[in-house]
């Protein structure tokens, strides 16, 4: 019930704030989605493409405000990573709902896929919060993320702006759907993995003589 009622406050303030700040609602909320505090974006970029439905929003500059938002967002959560380091956020992440477990999970998942996880997790539920802020703490190449972060977003927002045009006024109903989606979502990150990987190994065996 608590949680229903925060998720209820959530989605009205996003509503709000998106609709009397325009692209740059859409802008500081993807921002603080990427920089640690879970703000959904799977109801800020669904409901600014319904907005597009109405005339109100450009497609091309909803996807832009929420991809730079991302990018801008990251980049915080990695300098958080690099300067403050992991201390830092397991003290005060608190304050934004931060756990350590979803700290844990992050750093494991970027442990386990090394760079890449940057951009595989920007096509990831819940992980694409949090994920920067290992990178951060590795000191990953910068360049690499900030190319692999806003590829990956655009992606990502993309497809959610398309749904929340397709849903039209029914928008909000992606949340009764969001765990097909996510299953939907994994499914293909697993395939580009694979695909990644066979290319891989057979340009490898290609060079070796």
């Amino acid at each position: 019930m608590v949680t229903a009622e925060i998720l209820a406050n959530l989605t009205n303030f996003i509503i709000q704030t998106i609709s009397n700040s325009g692209y740059l609602g859409i802008f500081f909320l993807m921002v603080a989605e990427s920089a640690l505090i879970p703000i959904p974006s799977e109801v800020i970029m669904p409901f600014s493409g319904y907005l597009v439905t109405t005339g109100k929003f450009n497609v091309i500059l909803v996807i832009i405000a929420g991809s730079i938002g991302n990018l801008v967002g990251g980049l915080v959560a990695y300098y958080v990573g690099a300067y403050l380091g992991r201390g830092f956020v397991l003290r005060y992440g608190r304050y934004v709902l931060l756990k350590k477990s979803h700290l844990e999970f992050a750093e494991s998942y970027f442990k386990k896929y090394g760079d890449r996880s940057t951009f595989i997790s920007r096509l990831l539920p819940a992980i694409r919060t949090y994920v920067s802020l290992p990178a951060g703490v590795a000191k990953m190449n910068l360049k690499k993320f900030v190319v692999y972060t806003l590829v990956g977003s655009i992606i990502w927002n993309t497809v959610l702006t398309y749904i929340g045009i397709k849903l039209g006024e029914e928008w909000n109903n992606i949340r009764k759907y969001s765990h097909y989606l996510d299953a939907v979502v994994v499914i293909v990150v697993i395939i580009v993995i694979i695909a990644y990987w066979k290319k891989k190994k057979t340009t490898q065996q290609v060079n070796d003589p």
